[in-house]
């Protein structure tokens, strides 16, 4: 899917995504240990103070669907090439988080537990496959 949705809070430095990777950003509680997504204020747990935080690039399919009907527009914008069916689902990142992203690829592929590499485009967490866990230990 090519389509935009909502925006979402990121970090990145602005360069092409081939180059530099656009990071989600959340949030931590400074008094218990609750990390949002996207940042919060205020945690939803104790009120306490919220910390904003760049979260890990990796993670893990936590559940996933295939999108067979077109979403609501606005905010959905259709490709030009017209509505595809798609992958959509909850990665978990290694903070306890779990982030509602496209999945690209192919569904006959994905399972559960699947390591993947989330990043952003046009504002939408998107996850493609990762190589292996190994290469989500260098991230945290």
């Amino acid at each position: 899917m090519d389509g935009a949705l909502i925006g979402m809070t990121t970090i990145g430095t602005g360069a092409p995504l081939d180059t530099q990777p656009v990071r989600l950003e959340g949030s931590r509680c400074a008094g218990c240990p609750v990390v949002t997504y996207p940042a919060a204020a205020g945690c939803p747990r104790c009120g306490g103070g919220m910390d904003r935080i760049q979260l890990s690039e990796h993670g893990a399919v936590w559940t996933w669907t295939v999108q067979r009907f077109v979403p609501k527009s606005p905010p959905y914008v259709p490709p030009p090439g017209g509505f595809a069916p798609f992958a959509v689902g909850y990665v978990e990142l290694p903070e306890g988080v779990r982030v509602a992203a496209v999945i690209k690829a192919d569904p006959e592929r994905i399972s559960i537990g699947m390591p993947v590499r989330v990043g952003v485009t046009d504002g939408v967490p998107r996850a493609t496959p990762s190589a292996t866990s190994s290469e989500q230990e260098g991230d945290q």
